[in-house]
């Protein structure tokens, strides 16, 4: 499902930084992954280029059969749309939006008729048990339901792929617990493919298999 050979990520500035470093890694479809290190080891930067986000400074990035570095960026565009769903710290809503009409949002993006975007969006906000929110604003939501309904958005085409970049982090613990537990339960639902970048301990454990960077390297990739 996802495969990277060779995989490295520098970034040039006053100093030259090299995020990640020649990294080898296969990731197999429904799997459901942490990816655990230090800050500045290069996790989020694994994600991104996982993500099509960013590109790799040398080796490949292939993401369900298509090598990303051969992808226009029109192209690039189109498999993060049809393929990824992302879920970030800070949950990214629009403010003046209702949670219905956040999640619809990348669905009107696709040009899907107005009807079907809303029975799709509604749909998803009652898996997160968010129906009864439908029309709140962000900032009439605590953090963990602004979370769920980020997901839900992330979840609005059934994406094959799932990354989360610190999804309780910006929670408290019993919340975060909800959110993991939340992801835990979508992922079997949908059977998607799920990378999660963590610093939680309790979150990596949670996964069958927990990938250690370091020094923008593959340091330990353990299978429970």
């Amino acid at each position: 499902m996802i495969s990277l050979k060779g995989v490295s990520k520098q970034f040039d500035g006053a100093r030259k930084v090299t995020a990640l470093d020649r990294i080898d890694l296969e990731i197999c479809r429904g799997e459901l992954v942490a990816i655990v290190g230090p800050s500045g080891s290069g996790k989020s930067t694994l994600l991104n280029l996982i993500g099509g986000l960013d590109r790799a400074t040398s080796g490949e990035v292939v993401l369900d059969g298509s090598a990303l570095s051969q992808l226009s960026d029109d192209e690039l565009t189109r498999i993060r749309r049809d393929k990824i769903g992302f879920i970030f710290q800070f949950f990214n809503l629009l403010p003046t939006l209702s949670c219905l009409e956040n999640v619809s949002l990348p669905l009107h993006l696709r040009g899907w008729p107005r009807k079907k975007t809303a029975e799709r969006a509604r749909e998803l906000l009652e898996l997160v048990k968010l129906d009864a929110r439908m029309d709140h604003l962000p900032d009439e939501l605590s953090g963990g339901e602004r979370q769920r309904v980020a997901i839900a958005r992330a979840l609005s085409v059934y994406p094959p792929v799932l990354l989360a970049d610190e999804p309780t982090g910006n929670l408290d613990s019993v919340t975060g617990l909800e959110i993991l537990d939340l992801i835990h339960d979508l992922h079997q639902r949908l059977g998607s493919t799920v990378l999660v970048v963590t610093h939680d301990a309790g979150v990596a454990e949670s996964c069958a298999r927990t990938i250690h960077i370091r020094d923008g390297r593959v340091f330990e990739d353990v299978t429970k």
